[in-house]
Order: structure tokens, then sequence, then C-alpha cells
């Protein structure tokens, strides 16, 4: 199988879908490799690296679409990209199509296969390729949330670890899973004073086994929420439904009642966002004031420390590129059903059933449509 590798282009995104190392795994296999040039620049990759590991470079993204069956993504295609995309072809990303309507009928109408990384799921409803950038962006979340509490950031001026004879920052975490878990580990280590909300009361308890009264469980519900967010410094939004929109558990009015100079941070915003004010927003402007309150919406946060994540994530992306690429797509999804689960869209139609609730479009089973 010809699998291509592009430059990704959205907004300061330096990750690239595969490092050298999974280039030659691809090409031990039997496969051919496609790599954009330039494309692993940012992650601390030259061109000559993946030449060694076997790969093929090309000078630009047309030729890569036009002679691949397989692309290896980090992000979603962009504007530039869908009219580069064939008919059948695998685009294998992160895609959160949930709360991206208008790219995900872009991609119904070319009749790709779309395979998204964060609905790949084990029987234990784990997420696989989700996890490693769910680890990073939830220990970016309080690093990035820390700087933007800074006064000259537009936050209050407040030191999450505070001094001797001054509080500590306040920080609410809603939600329990990857992304929260992680930063609650910084937000700890930093010494804040941290409550921790989720629905999952075995989660809760695991977490008070973790940091054994460092840290306050809270059950989540609408009234804990609000008392919990409306007195914070920091509020992480790390609420997942896997393959859905993410549901907005903070509303506006709560939002209204924080300090002026607080700050939110929403991991959750590339699946809509938990936080009802919260907008997409990119690493060039990666925040803005609302109800005097400072929103950090980057939609691909890790792709700020691009090498800790390209690593981190092509050690468990290349297992399931390869297996694609060894078998064929059909007989790989016969044959894995959490491979199965990552499947999107199908040759024009949708295959994942909490991603066509959201978008309230009509869902075709996947087994109804491979051999």
């Amino acid at each position: 199988m010809i699998i291509g590798i592009p430059k990704e282009v959205k907004v300061r995104e330096y990750r690239v879908g595969v490092v050298p190392a999974g280039v030659v795994k691809l090409v031990e296999s039997g496969h051919q490799v496609l790599v954009q040039q330039g494309a692993g620049i940012g992650s601390g990759l030259n061109d000559q690296s993946y030449h060694q590991a076997g790969a093929q470079i090309v000078a630009n993204a047309e030729e890569i679409y036009g002679r691949s069956k397989l692309i290896v993504k980090v992000k979603e295609p962009d504007e530039s990209e869908i009219e580069l995309i064939q008919e059948n072809q695998i685009i294998y990303a992160y895609l959160h199509l949930a709360a991206n309507p208008r790219l995900t009928q872009q991609l119904l109408e070319s009749k790709c296969i779309a395979v998204a990384y964060e609905t790949i799921q084990q029987p234990d409803g784990s997420l696989p390729l989700l996890r490693p950038m769910s680890e990073v962006a939830g220990r970016m979340s309080i690093q990035v949330g820390a700087g933007t509490l800074e006064k000259e950031n537009g936050g209050k001026g407040i030191l999450l670890a505070g001094v001797p004879g001054v509080r500590r920052g306040r920080v609410t975490i809603i939600g329990a899973g990857v992304v929260g878990i992680n930063a609650c580990k910084m937000a700890v280590g930093l010494g804040a004073e941290v409550e921790i909300l989720d629905i999952n009361l075995h989660t809760l308890n695991s977490v008070d086994d973790i940091f054994p009264g460092r840290v306050n469980t809270l059950y989540s519900d609408s009234e804990t929420i609000r008392q919990s967010v409306s007195k914070a410094d920091l509020v992480i939004g790390a609420v997942l439904i896997p393959g859905a929109r993410a549901p907005q558990l903070v509303q506006e009015d709560i939002v209204a009642q924080m300090e002026e100079g607080s700050v939110i941070v929403d991991v959750a915003v590339d699946q809509g966002g938990c936080i009802e004010t919260m907008e997409p927003t990119n690493h060039d402007n990666p925040t803005f004031i609302k109800h005097g309150v400072v929103h950090y919406g980057v939609t691909n946060m890790p792709g700020a420390v691009a090498q800790t994540s390209t690593f981190s994530l092509t050690n468990t992306t290349i297992n399931y590129a390869t297996k694609i690429a060894n078998v064929g797509l059909d007989k790989a999804l016969a044959q894995d059903k959490t491979l199965a689960l990552g499947v999107n869209l199908f040759r024009g139609h949708v295959t994942c059933e909490p991603m066509a609730r959201s978008l309230s479009l009509p869902y075709q089973p996947l087994k109804n449509l491979i051999s």
C-alpha cells in the first residue's frame, strides 16, 4: 500500500503523523511511504531522517494525496486539503467531526473513509489513540492556565502555588478522565488548591486514593459546578463523550459570576467545548475575554510541544496504520472491533452513531457496508 504523510497546515501545528521509526516499520512490512518535504521539521525531524528510514520525499501535498491510498495525519483536513481527497481514500487522523458539520459534509461528499483516532475504542471503553494527547493536553492546561493568570496576560495576577502568608490559587477541574487526572497531577504538583468533579463515584474514589487529602473530589451536578466554578481562579474543562459533542456543563451565567481575571481552559473545545462561553481559538490568538474572564480555547494544544506529542502519538497510531496497510481496510475492520469503532465516515455514509446523533445525520452501521 502507498501511505502518505502530508505536512500539517493548521495554524502552528508542528506535529507530524509518523516519525522515522514508524516509517521503518511500514517499509519493512513492504509498503511505500511518501513524506511531504518539511513535514517533520516542527517536531525536530528533518527530511534526511525520513529518507534514511526508507521514505520517498515528495514536494507537495498534491502528490501525497494523488498517489496515496492511506493518508496518516494529525489534525483534520482544512479547506486546502479537502479538494485533494479522493474517493475511497483512507484519512486516518484526529477529526472531531461532531463539532464540525461543514467538514463532515465535505468529507461525506468526497466519499472517503474517515478513521478518527479519537473514537478507536477498546472493549473496556478506553481510547488508546486519544489517551497520549489527552495526557499532554491535561498537563498543558495547567501550564498555560498558570501563565494566563499572570496580570500581563489578562489574568488576575494569581500564583497558583501561593507563598507563605498568601492563599494558593484555586483550580476547578470538570471531568476526572485522562485529561482531568493529568491536569490534577500538575495542579497538585504546583501546590494549588484543587477541586475535581465527575459523575463517576468509582473514578472519584480512585482520585482520592491517588491524592489522599490533597484534592477535593466532588460529585458533578449543576449546583456543585456553579459553586466550584464561581470561586475558582482557573477552570479546566475536561469532559468527553466519545464521538459526540461535549455537553455544555458550565452555563454563561456561571461564568459571569467568576471574578474578573479568572481563567478558563477548555480542553474539550475541539469536541464543541463544555463551557458555554468558549469559542475555538488558535496558537496565534489563544485567548479572548468574556464577562471579564480570560478564555483559552486552542483546539490543538499539544501542537505547541510537538516533539513530545509526535513521538507519543506515533507510539499508538502506527500499529493500526500498519494493520490497515498489511491486510487492507475491510479485512482489518472485520478483524478488529476496536479499529472499526474509529470509522466515522465510510464512502458517503455516517458510521459513528454518537456523531450522527450530534449532527442529526442518518446513521448506517459499518457492518452493513463492508464485506
